[in-house]
């Protein structure tokens, strides 16, 4: 799973959590106990999003 979509992802620690989202993208955001557990949930919910926005773009 790779997120290098040329768009800005943005990490930052938050107690002992690493918060992680998308700038570009309203809504795609997440978080992880670890840095590669955040990237991987920021993978998924990037997906989701699109995966809504496009159904609703079309009408489902």
């Amino acid at each position: 799973m790779d997120i290098h979509t040329g768009l800005t992802t943005v990490f930052e620690q938050h107690g002992s959590d690493q918060v992680a989202y998308i700038e570009e993208i309203p809504g795609v955001n997440t978080q992880g106990a670890t840095l590669k557990e955040a990237r991987v949930n920021l993978i998924d919910a990037r997906e989701m999003v699109l995966e809504v926005r496009r159904e609703m773009a079309i009408g489902i």
